[in-house]
């Protein structure tokens, strides 16, 4: 080669492999997993808890059906309202909490004073006087109103049971909730707020955009730690005439006086419905923290 090209590419004189071998094959990279934070390919070890109870009321209906078969037959619409006031008044809370978290860290101070006086007077009331006022002195209190002014709808108010009951878990619970949203939110750095605001976005672009995506990852533990305790809370409406579980089962006890039989089969009706509600909410958490 001449002396002029190897000072133009030397790359080329001291790369050259000799003649008749070829080059070996590049080797795959292997990508890793930091330690700790693998995903678990296995099933979740709780989970067989969630089968051994269901395992233990088959075999108490199929080896001892009378009288656990009868008192599942008897209860089971009290399941359905257990499971569908949870449900809705879950939804409503969310709202609830979400709306009363920015209006704690609201910069009005007509929006912060009342977010924070709702709850620091709910938080402060038990959940059974709150469910007790809803149905006995609410009612009064709308129709007092609506003779008053004179208005007819208002004057000969009657609502149901369960629709109070509603109201009385997501006016309580939302109280709670709010402070988890206010925490969530106040976690993330004040850096984001600040480069979405130079991006041009507007303060509720910033939120719905910026700030709420990853305030809401942050709080799902205590979210989903709330709808698990509401799930059990839900016994309280039995003594504001919803026919919930714990009421009907009440009711069947009342008629055959077996306590022992009805209070077990209730006791592993809740479990099995928390053990697998807090089974999903530890796999949403898993997928979570992935997705970071």
């Amino acid at each position: 080669m001449p002396l002029k090209d190897l000072f133009k590419n030397p790359g080329r004189v001291f790369s050259r492999k000799p003649a008749g071998t070829t080059a070996p094959p590049p080797t795959p990279v292997e990508i890793k997993f930091i330690p700790g934070a693998e995903p678990s390919a296995r099933l979740d070890p709780w989970w067989w808890l969630v089968a051994a109870v269901a395992v233990l009321i088959i075999l108490l209906l199929v080896l001892k059906s009378d009288p656990y078969w009868r008192i599942l037959l008897f209860v089971r619409d009290g399941l359905w309202i257990t499971v569908l006031l949870t449900v809705v008044s879950f939804v409503f809370i969310l709202i609830l909490g979400l709306l009363g978290g920015l209006g704690r860290i609201a910069k009005n101070p007509v929006i912060h004073l009342v977010a924070t006086l709702y709850v620091e007077i709910v938080r402060g009331i038990p959940l059974l006087v709150q469910l007790i006022w809803w149905y006995f002195a609410a009612p009064v209190v709308i129709q007092s109103l609506g003779r008053v002014l004179h208005f007819s709808p208002l004057a000969n108010y009657h609502s149901s049971a369960i629709f109070l009951a509603i109201v009385g878990l997501v006016v309580c619970y939302g109280a709670y909730m709010a402070e988890i949203f206010r925490a969530g939110i106040q976690s993330i750095h004040k850096g984001q707020m600040e480069a979405a605001r130079s991006l041009g976005m507007t303060y509720l672009q910033s939120m719905r955009y910026v700030i709420l995506p990853q305030a809401f990852k942050v709080v799902l533990p205590p979210v989903g730690n709330e709808f698990i305790m509401l799930l059990k809370d839900t016994s309280l409406v039995s003594v504001v005439a919803v026919a919930d579980l714990t009421r009907r089962g009440r009711e069947f006890m009342a008629a055959h006086f077996n306590p022992i039989e009805v209070w077990t089969l209730i006791a592993l009706l809740y479990l099995i419905m928390t053990l697998f509600s807090a089974r999903v909410i530890s796999w949403l958490e898993k997928r979570r923290s992935y997705e970071r």
